[in-house]
């Protein structure tokens, strides 16, 4: 008579899951199976499913946001060497990005976008306001303001900002960044799936034209138990 099959232990449980996700069984930004769907799955109580999802989620390996449940989580890795859009950075590692605009409009430029900028002051520029997404998961709210020539307005961009000015001839060639850590507010953690408070790092990048003038001013809130910035650095 063959012996019943031992339980799955919450360690063995958790192992499991996260063996799925690092060989892609369960891709970034997808929706994990409900508790009771992985509880009959691997022959364990919902409190055992629970226990090894709280660990995933304190690795960062998974992602639960308030009323739509857990989430593969998208860790990116992202080079400050090369210039590249959010779009690109995504797919280059196999992940659907997406977007969803919060707001768009043109108007006259403040005293700090037109010094960022290059502007007279008032000056006609673009806003745009989106949340940038890896699959479904959010990772990054994005602020960006643009200079009249760059765009005819703001309905012109759909999933890259970078797309629509290479459609124009003015996508940018160098960019300035600056980074720095920052805690998430109560508005932006709610629409990035995390606690208020949480950590994040904040980008400020002016990208120019070959010609020298600025192009974009980006201000983009990325999570931080999403992304980990690298740079390579050589000797003189």
């Amino acid at each position: 008579m063959l012996a019943a099959a031992r339980p799955l232990a919450y360690l063995d449980l958790r192992e499991t899951l996260q063996r799925q996700i690092e060989n892609g069984a369960l891709p970034p930004g997808r929706p994990l199976p409900g508790e009771r769907e992985l509880a009959e799955r691997h022959g364990v109580s919902r409190v055992t499913v629970r226990k090894a999802i709280a660990g995933l989620v304190a690795d960062g390996l998974l992602v639960q946001r308030r009323g739509s449940g857990t989430f593969v989580g998208a860790r990116i890795e992202r080079a400050f060497s090369h210039l590249t859009s959010f779009s690109d950075e995504l797919r280059a590692r196999g992940i659907e990005p997406g977007s969803r605009t919060l707001s768009g409009e043109s108007g006259a430029a403040t005293p700090d976008e037109a010094m960022a900028l290059g502007l007279a002051p008032g000056a006609r520029v673009i806003r745009l306001r989106r949340l940038r997404l890896g699959g479904e998961q959010p990772l990054a709210l994005e602020r960006s303001t643009l200079p009249a020539f760059a765009l005819a307005s703001a309905a012109g961009v759909r999933d890259s900002l970078y797309a629509a000015l290479d459609r124009r001839g003015l996508r940018p060639c160098r960019a300035l960044q600056r980074l720095r850590a920052v805690a998430f507010d109560a508005e932006a953690a709610r629409l990035l799936g995390v606690k208020t408070g949480s950590p994040g790092l904040l980008i400020e990048r002016r990208g120019f034209l070959a010609d020298g003038r600025v192009v974009e001013f980006t201000r983009s809130h990325y999570r931080g138990d999403a992304y980990d910035f690298v740079a390579e650095l050589r000797s003189d």
